[in-house]
């Protein structure tokens, strides 16, 4: 699976950004998807994930109500919607996929390029 990602940018505090992650191949509807942030000098920090069916979300207790994550299958991508914005949410985003929904970043079998999200005060 190869994945990219896209939808960053600058935008000011209580704004909102929604990523999107596109897929190859014929086999995204069978993996879980998660989003990983880091900002300099930091870990890479999980964000979200998604089961393969949709079912199932998981986020981040910081980003909960203000972030969400879903998946097309039918066109291979997973989105983050970002609401209510902060300037802590600064960070590269990463999309990934594993076989199950996890929080370690170690887990994920394939990751995306990052996309740049800067939170202006």
């Amino acid at each position: 699976v190869q994945l990219q990602a896209f939808g960053g940018g600058l935008v000011q505090a209580g704004g909102s950004l929604t990523l999107s992650c596109a897929a190859s191949g014929r086999t995204f509807s069978s993996y879980a998807m998660g989003w990983f942030r880091q900002a300099p000098g930091k870990e890479r920090d999980f964000v979200a994930a998604i089961s393969w069916s949709g079912g199932s979300t998981y986020y981040r207790d910081t980003v909960k109500g203000r972030f969400t994550i879903s998946r097309d299958n039918a066109k291979s991508t997973v989105y983050l919607q970002m609401n209510s914005l902060r300037p802590e949410d600064t960070a590269d985003y990463y999309c990934a996929a594993a076989r199950s929904p996890e929080v370690v970043p170690g887990l994920y079998d394939y990751w995306g390029q990052g996309t740049l999200v800067t939170v202006s005060s």
